[in-house]
């Protein structure tokens, strides 16, 4: 029920909620990941229509979406030899370390993918929150953003 009301909020409204990602940085992605649209479409499990529209603006992308493509380029092989915790980055102390699903999972170079991590001293409520932090943290940029202007 909670899901349906949201639709129905955001659709009367038209008002949707902010995408950090645009079609350029969706079109950058793509190319270094060197998938051509059909292929991207087929590793997102989506129409090639869909992945025409994302590229053309026409339709914003979804947050499963960006997630997934920045997922994509954090294994490519380059991003994966350099990489480190980011409790290490953070220094995070001890307590913080143990509130947190990243160290709990073993997974400090997937901080940025995994909901509920303690960042900037506390838990964001959305991914597009968490993702606002993410882009100007140097774990996410050194992982993902780094790798797709080389």
């Amino acid at each position: 029920m909670a899901i349906w009301l949201n639709i129905t909020f955001f659709r009367s409204s038209n008002r949707l909620p902010e995408l950090p990602m645009d079609s350029k940085k969706f079109i950058h992605l793509r190319k270094k990941l060197n998938k051509t649209q059909k292929q991207m479409a087929q590793l997102l499990g989506t129409s090639i229509k869909a992945i025409h529209s994302y590229e053309q603006a026409w339709r914003s992308i979804p947050a499963s979406v960006e997630r997934q493509m920045y997922f994509l380029v954090s294994r490519m092989d380059a991003n994966r030899k350099r990489r480190k915790s980011c409790w290490v980055t953070k220094k995070c102390s001890p307590d913080q370390r143990k509130q947190c699903p990243a160290w709990e999972f073993k997974a400090g170079d997937l901080c940025w993918f995994i909901n509920g991590t303690v960042c900037e001293g506390m838990v964001q409520k959305s991914w597009q929150e968490k993702m606002k932090i993410c882009q100007s943290c140097e774990v996410f940029s050194y992982l993902v953003l780094d790798s797709t202007t080389k």
